[in-house]
């Protein structure tokens, strides 16, 4: 799961400090907003060819780390 967690990023610089998918301009709360909406992961990953299977599930496990609370607080 280390290597997941890895690609979530927290920079002051993007998207206000909000977790992100690999430091693009991708909060980890969007990614769980269209998975919440009801699109299945190939459709994002077909709708959004810049994001992989790993970042969506990446986020998936950084929402259950902060509903644990145990959240990434480092910033990459």
């Amino acid at each position: 799961m280390e290597n997941l967690i890895s690609r979530i990023t927290i920079n002051p610089e993007i998207c206000h400090g909000k977790p992100t998918v690999r430091n693009m301009r991708w909060p980890v709360e969007v990614i769980l907003d269209m998975l919440g909406s009801g699109m299945e992961i190939n459709e994002i990953l077909d709708d959004h060819p810049e994001l992989e299977k790993e970042d969506i599930l990446a986020s998936i496990y950084y929402a259950k780390l902060s509903i644990s609370g145990n959240v990434l607080k480092k910033v990459s």
